[in-house]
């Protein structure tokens, strides 16, 4: 009876101290209108593109006819490619944008989060810009909606830039807490309202080579991007619906200057996969950072635009750099 009575105990402990920490860590959505401030500054703009009010940055000469277009991956916005955009943009023209689901665009409007419906959203927004062609460049996620919209739309890219993308299966070494505890039903429904600031910083730092270079700034903007109103059930519906698939098999079609960035210590999609990218695509060449995790261009942007503006310069953009 004591040891029945130690255990309840216990129990009740246990129960209470969660309650504490839900308690403490509850995080209600944010309007766009209390996010806009701090996220969306100069040069940002929201257009309204395939009946979204896309959050979208536009810099550069507008003379350049083959803009490069950058795409975010999974849980990241448009501001993960800021020291891209700084070395690039006094040359040529640099277009991104926050993805359906994420950043301050939110959740797509018919919740279609298929690899061709955000194909799709990338054509609307070069149609909305005027752009005929231009160079795609993206990363995990990114990556796989970049070469999705070559093989889909091959007249409108003129070249790719794919960084630890997505595409084809893989075993992962480890994932970020976030990402798994979002494609279970119970606890996906529970960060809905509750979101600890600590389980966001492990997940950046999961995807980082050095974990060290995650700062309290970074953590703050993942954080506070994720709390935009509806973007946390949308993450659940874009692992549902955005996984590797038959499209797959045209990999091999593209035939378009394509550079690969890679990081050695990316623990969520290994080396293989880029590998396999190389092996697939003829045109392609393949650059590997020995100490940068998943997110190469956001960890070490100045030496992974370095070899960006090297193949941009190799294969004759018309604007040179």
């Amino acid at each position: 009876m004591k040891i029945l009575k130690n255990s309840v105990y216990l129990l009740l402990i246990a129960v209470f101290l969660l309650v504490i920490y839900l308690y403490s860590n509850v995080a209600y959505d944010k309007s766009v209108a209390a996010l806009t401030p701090r996220w969306a500054g100069e040069p940002s703009q929201f257009l309204n593109i395939a009946g979204m009010n896309i959050h979208l940055r536009d810099e550069g000469p507008k003379s350049d006819e083959e803009p490069i277009i950058l795409i975010h991956g999974t849980s990241a916005s448009l501001h993960t490619w800021d020291g891209w955009v700084e070395a690039l943009k006094e040359q040529r023209r640099v277009i991104r944008f926050d993805l359906p689901a994420f950043g301050l665009t939110g959740p797509e409007s018919k919740n279609d989060y298929t690899i061709e419906h955000y194909a799709e959203v990338v054509i609307a927004v070069l149609d909305k810009l005027d752009v005929k062609k231009g160079v795609l460049a993206g990363n995990s996620l990114g990556g796989y909606i970049s070469w999705a919209t070559a093989v889909l739309y091959p007249d409108r890219v003129s070249q790719l830039i794919l960084v630890d993308a997505s595409g084809y299966p893989f075993k992962s070494e480890s994932v970020p807490l976030a990402f798994k505890l979002s494609k279970s039903p119970l606890m996906s429904g529970l960060l809905k309202n509750v979101l600890p600031k600590s389980l966001v910083k492990k997940s950046v730092e999961n995807v980082y080579g050095d974990p060290d270079l995650v700062t309290d700034e970074l953590v703050e903007r993942y954080y506070e991007l994720s709390l935009r109103e509806g973007n946390r059930g949308a993450l659940t519906e874009r692992f549902d619906q955005t996984l590797p698939g038959p499209l797959a098999k045209k990999i091999r079609t593209i035939n378009i200057p394509t550079l690969l960035i890679w990081g050695r210590k990316d623990k969520l999609i290994p080396l293989e996969v880029g590998l396999k990218f190389k092996q697939e695509i003829a045109t392609s060449e393949l650059v590997v950072f020995d100490e940068l995790g998943h997110v190469p261009h956001e960890e070490d942007p100045q030496a992974t635009v370095l070899v960006v503006k090297q193949f941009l310069q190799k294969n004759k953009i018309k604007s040179p750099l």
